[in-house]
């Protein structure tokens, strides 16, 4: 027997489409950090210092994991505004 799935409404591709849109430019912005400022541009950021370290050096160890700690934070920040905003947000949370 197979169960064939309701075809997905309106709301919920918006709301894929939001997520996936969230998705992709936190994605870009890790990208930018840590390739774009570890490699890219590194001989632009050794220009300054951090703690006595060039910058560009500094992105690659340091930055890009700090980044990457933020962007989880902003992940989780903006899905619960969308979960809201599209009626998915779990039960009992304030």
């Amino acid at each position: 027997m197979t169960i064939k799935d309701d075809p997905p409404s309106d709301a919920q591709k918006n709301y894929w489409k939001a997520n996936l849109s969230l998705t992709f430019k936190l994605l870009f912005v890790w990208f930018v950090v840590s390739f774009g400022c570890g490699i890219l541009f590194k001989e632009q950021l050794d220009q300054f210092s951090v703690g006595g370290a060039p910058l560009g050096f500094w992105m690659a160890q340091q930055g890009s994991i700090l980044c990457f700690v933020l962007l989880l934070f902003a992940y989780s920040y903006f899905m619960n505004k969308l979960d809201k905003e599209h009626g998915y947000d779990e039960e009992g949370e304030d």
